[in-house]
């Protein structure tokens, strides 16, 4: 298996596209451990699709807690190869009604949680001569729609960040890169179509074909399993060459 030996940490990665991403990586070899909440039942279910993978129950929004996962990926994986920095949350609203509070834990959750997870991270991976970064991004990294000002605002710092520590890593075995996806049918998707249904006085058929599909010409929803083979892919030697690339996947919507 192409990933035996190495060590993976993916956050919010009890649903959607982390999960994915953890039972692939576990698939190819990875010893894994994922971060994200849920009932007991849910993250024992999300362990075990993942390979047995180890848990730690992080709050992404918090600087000390996630301190805390990086010293229990040290102390029970033995160090962190593969980071993927994925949790996020969403809110949709215009923006002068847009709650303080909401931008602060998106900014938090969907960006500086990267900066904390991999600043403890590098290290390691210099030491090792080896290390891949996947941040997942959005097609909101590279465009913008009405009424997600904290998310897309998180989304394209998130694409910056990736370029800078790709510059700084580039000679040392280590890549950094962003997954963009489209529209992909997870539980984050799904919770902002009553807020966007609120926002453009729609109905929830309308909020699924006229605002989410539309945005992409496949007018398909981008699985979560293709976004999990990509991040595989961009921990393989073939893709060793591939740094600080924002690499769409989002059925042509960042094509025009």
């Amino acid at each position: 298996m192409q990933l035996a030996g190495k060590r993976a940490l993916v956050t919010g990665a009890t649903s959607g596209i982390g999960l994915a991403i953890a039972r692939a990586l576990a698939q190819a070899g990875a010893q894994v451990m994922i971060n994200g909440f849920g009932d007991a039942a849910q993250i024992s279910a999300a362990r075990a699709e993942a390979g047995g993978a180890l848990y730690h129950g992080a709050d992404m929004s918090k600087p000390a807690e996630i301190a805390d996962m990086m010293a229990a990926a040290e102390a029970e994986l033995g160090g962190v190869d593969i980071l993927v920095n994925n949790a996020g949350i969403q809110f949709v609203s215009p923006v002068e009604e847009f709650p303080p509070e909401k931008w602060d834990a998106i900014l938090a959750i969907n960006l500086s949680s990267a900066f904390h997870t991999t600043r403890a991270a590098v290290p390691g991976m210099k030491a090792n001569g080896w290390g891949r970064i996947i941040n997942t991004a959005s097609a909101h990294s590279l465009v913008a729609s009405p009424f997600k000002a904290a998310y897309v605002a998180a989304k394209h710092g998130i694409a910056g960040f990736t370029k800078t520590i790709a510059l700084e890593l580039a000679t040392h075995g280590i890549t950094a890169n962003c997954i963009s996806p489209g529209y992909v049918w997870t539980p984050l998707v799904e919770r902002q179509i009553p807020d966007t249904m609120a926002a453009r006085n729609l109905t929830r058929e309308q909020v699924i074909e006229e605002v989410l599909l539309k945005a992409q010409p496949t007018r398909e929803f981008v699985t979560v399993d293709q976004v999990a083979a990509l991040a595989v892919f961009l921990c393989s030697d073939a893709a060793s060459q591939i740094t600080g690339a924002n690499m769409t996947m989002d059925g042509g919507w960042t094509a025009a």
